[in-house]
């Protein structure tokens, strides 16, 4: 699988002008390359593929790495670079412009004497954007993993009982259920907390009659899930309700427009017009969503800014919220896999409103 997702990247050598392309960020590296450990570069050129490791990682990437030749160095990795430009009379070398410090970059500069250093543009990134079968297994089973989490986190929620130890919970349930790490840092915002979008987990005591939003998800075998529900602890208010409902109807109408073709800005509008006529459009201040893959933030997002359109094998979240100050907050997150005729939701876990 990783040789033809090589070739693909391959392939845009020409559209980018580049002779070879040295890559190192993880999701990158690893996406081309089958590697899963770390510390490791990818000298790509039209000829040949090297994947360069040092002692630690020889024999594993050996035994994981195929369509490239397993090169061991000593550091630094420069002269290293240069050795092989000089090799394939490199003249153009393609770099991860967001993932190159500034420091490397002059370093670079100074070493490949007659080199051309350029963007890659985010190239891998836009090809990892289409997910292929086994990755859609992949991303299917950490969403499960977090759909049974959060079906064993509700019999845990209760007054009394503080944000961390439930973000503990979970985190522990998810790995005893096979998760390798967790997608990012748990959410667990109660009461006026929820009112903060990414208000991680914090010593707060969770109380009789409060929002409490959940946002968290993990990694399987590389690939993320993230998915958030909003829940009451005890029955909801009338303006509890009002906040939910908003923000459900929203969710529900972006999910149901959800489709190849569709730009991620028109998706965007569907979600924020509901939430803009209900009056609550200034509560509603980040994108609807984002992809999901190795990363649990990637291209395509889903903003008002966004100028991509959704393609079939994508995976998206869709993610409305409103956030009140001094009051509290919901956001409903579904993670969406985007097929020939639609959609499929791969995150299972019920949205209607839960009061515990």
């Amino acid at each position: 699988m990783s040789e033809k997702r090589l070739q693909k990247f391959l392939s845009k050598f020409n559209e980018l002008n580049i002779d070879a392309a040295l890559v190192y960020k993880d999701e990158n590296r690893n996406y081309l390359s089958g590697f899963t450990g770390d510390d490791s570069f990818l000298f790509i050129t039209k000829e040949k593929a090297y994947f360069i490791t040092d002692s630690r990682y020889t024999e594993q990437a050996q035994n994981e790495v195929a369509g490239f030749e397993v090169l061991e160095y000593k550091p630094p990795i420069y002269d290293f670079i240069k050795m092989l430009s000089d090799k394939h009379n490199i003249k153009r070398l393609g770099v991860e412009e967001d993932r190159m410090s500034f420091a490397d970059y002059i370093t670079y500069k100074e070493k490949l004497e007659g080199v051309e250093i350029v963007k890659l543009e985010q190239t891998i990134e836009k090809i990892r954007m289409i997910k292929d079968e086994e990755e859609i297994k992949l991303i299917e089973t950490a969403a499960s993993i977090a759909d049974k989490a959060f079906e064993h986190i509700l019999n845990y929620i209760r007054p009394g009982v503080s944000e961390n130890e439930v973000a503990l919970e979970l985190e522990f349930f998810m790995k005893k259920m096979g998760a390798s790490a967790l997608s990012f840092p748990t959410i667990v915002a109660s009461g006026n907390r929820s009112s903060l979008p990414h208000g991680t987990a914090s010593e707060k005591i969770i109380n009789e009659g409060e929002f409490v939003t959940l946002d968290f998800g993990c990694v399987y075998k590389g690939y993320c899930s993230d998915m958030t529900r909003t829940i009451v602890v005890g029955k909801a208010n009338d303006k509890q309700k009002e906040i939910y409902y908003t923000v459900l109807d929203a969710n529900e109408a972006a999910l149901k427009a959800v489709r190849p073709g569709i730009s991620c800005f028109e998706l965007d509008k569907i979600a924020r017009d509901i939430i803009v006529e209900r009056g609550y459009g200034e509560r509603f201040g980040h994108g609807l969503g984002h992809g999901v893959g190795r990363e649990v933030h990637e291209l395509p997002y889903v903003n008002y800014r966004s100028k991509f359109n959704l393609e079939t094998g994508m995976v998206i979240t869709d993610e409305p919220g409103i956030y009140i100050p001094n009051f509290g907050g919901v956001r409903i997150e579904e993670l969406v896999l985007v097929t020939e005729d639609g959609y499929r939701v791969l995150s299972k876990s019920p949205k209607h409103l839960i009061e515990l």
